[in-house]
């Protein structure tokens, strides 16, 4: 199991800039580079929903439509952290973000995970 813990959140403009960090502690025997690691998302009263993800070796990414274009998501294997860079940030995309981790490749459906942090609330004003 891996422990993860979010920061970086805050309230900002519509149109501002915020980046996400999620640090990562491997259990003993695994690695953090072992696993793959995803953003989601969840706004009150709805379902959590897939942001981005980054594959074990970060040579591979996937991201929601709904953020092509604005969120960066990366890696940096050596300081066990993962990242998400949310620009030219809209109203819609205020909800409680959540860094998750799983083993290899990441996946859009949450139920695949099965490491969680405890989320960090990002809200954008109009």
């Amino acid at each position: 199991q891996v422990q993860l813990v979010e920061s970086g959140g805050g309230l900002v403009q519509a149109g501002g800039s915020l980046r996400l960090s999620c640090a990562a502690r491997a259990a003993s025997g695994r690695t953090f580079s072992s696993y793959a690691m995803a953003w989601f998302r969840q706004a009150p009263e709805k379902e959590r929903e897939f942001v981005a993800g980054i594959s074990w070796s970060g040579g591979s990414t996937f991201y929601a439509d709904s953020v092509k274009g604005r969120f960066t998501i990366s890696r940096d294997n050596a300081e066990n952290t993962v990242y998400l860079q949310m620009n030219s940030l809209k109203p819609e995309d205020t909800a409680v973000y959540y860094c998750a981790a799983r083993p290899r490749l990441p996946t859009f459906n949450s139920y695949d995970y099965n490491a969680w942090g405890q989320g960090t609330q990002v809200t954008v004003s109009s």
